[in-house]
């Protein structure tokens, strides 16, 4: 089995709020819309942890297309 890795989302742009809280839902379909707009603006903030390495980039990459800062922590 791989290193596990948290995904941290550092900061957003304001104008990709909106962007950025869809993105992180997509990740959650657990959360409702005003639970991830509350875990957004948390930010910076753990998103969600032990993830594969794999899986993280693709989500820190999701994540930055939409104007996120966001990185992989180990």
């Amino acid at each position: 089995m791989g290193a596990a890795f948290d995904i941290k989302l550092e900061s957003f742009e304001a104008s990709s709020k909106l962007k950025t809280i869809k993105e992180v839902r997509s990740f959650f379909t657990s959360l409702g819309l005003k639970e991830t707009k509350e875990l957004v603006e948390k930010a910076p903030c753990v998103l969600k942890v032990e993830v594969s390495k794999e899986e993280g980039e693709k989500m820190v990459e999701r994540l930055k297309a939409v104007g996120a800062k966001a990185v992989l922590v180990w």
